[in-house]
């Protein structure tokens, strides 16, 4: 699997490391991902995702309801 949000699709972000003489040389910043087992209400089952930790902390503000939604058309996998 990529290193990409499955709800957000937040992804990996390009930019530089600069030395204390200022060189700069590539870099990539990657997204903070978790594995995560969540309860879906509307589904009555458990859905395994890759989430961004404020991807986490959106669904346990707002709920599943998304998640749910993706589910239903097929763009997050359940096993």
């Amino acid at each position: 699997m990529s290193r990409r949000c499955q709800v957000t699709g937040v992804g990996p972000v390009s930019g530089n490391n600069i030395s204390h003489a200022h060189n700069k040389s590539k870099r990539r910043f990657l997204p903070n991902l978790q594995k995560k087992r969540i309860w879906v209400q509307e589904l009555n089952r458990f859905v395994t995702v890759k989430l961004s930790t404020s991807a986490i902390k959106t669904i346990n503000k707002k709920g599943t309801a998304h998640i749910a939604k993706l589910v239903k058309e097929n763009k997050i996998k359940v096993r």
